[in-house]
């Protein structure tokens, strides 16, 4: 009975997901006319922000969308894809997390980062501390969290992206601070659109 509970739910989930994701496309067309949508949005987010430094978030302006992806059967993991304008820090243009959290241990990969010379902020921050006589391991930060894949079935960063910033990023864009900015009314709005489209979808899928 579990099994045959479960199948019917991964079914659901499964068709839910492909009903979502022409407003999700939708979606990423509409924020890469956005100045620094992406970036704002990390910013404004107090868990993401916090292991933001400066040299990071100047990095993140190149930042163009943001996408995460469930394996087709949802279960066994999903990957987080960053893509990027080009930039002075990387010759990549689009950075994967990977999450594998199958029936076995979980494991995630990440893309290698093409650091361009002069510009390795992982190496820039570990320079920064030593030449400060900190012994104390180094703060963590942005690339480091998305380099790192020794623990990934405790993932605080991932888990955000995925299931907190990426549903609704609206919520950390438009801070009150930035409602008085000129042409982001009409933006919301055309999210608002997108948005109840993609519940009526899925309320539609449930019938």
């Amino acid at each position: 009975l579990n099994f045959f509970l479960n199948f019917i739910v991964l079914k659901v989930e499964q068709k839910y997901n492909s009903l979502r994701k022409p407003f999700f496309d939708k979606r990423n067309d509409l924020v890469r006319d956005i100045p620094n949508f992406w970036v704002t949005a990390f910013v404004n987010h107090p868990n993401i922000s916090a292991i933001l430094d400066e040299e990071e978030e100047e990095c993140l302006h190149y930042l163009t969308t943001v996408e995460v992806e469930e394996f087709d059967d949802i279960k066994s993991g999903y990957r987080i894809k960053l893509t990027f304008d080009e930039n002075p820090f990387f010759e990549n243009t689009q950075l994967i997390k990977e999450f594998f959290l199958g029936d076995f241990e979980p494991t995630s990969t990440t893309t290698v980062i093409k650091w361009k010379p002069d510009n390795d902020l992982l190496n820039k921050m570990k320079t920064k501390s030593q030449s400060s006589g900190d012994t104390t391991p180094a703060r963590r930060s942005f690339f480091g969290w998305l380099s790192d894949n020794q623990d990934p079935s405790n993932d605080e960063i991932a888990e955000l992206i995925k299931d907190d910033l990426w549903p609704n990023p609206l919520q950390y864009f438009l801070v009150p601070e930035m409602d008085e900015n000129a042409g982001v009314s009409g933006d919301d709005d055309n999210f608002d659109d997108i948005f109840e489209e993609a519940d009526d979808a899925g309320e539609d899928n449930e019938d």
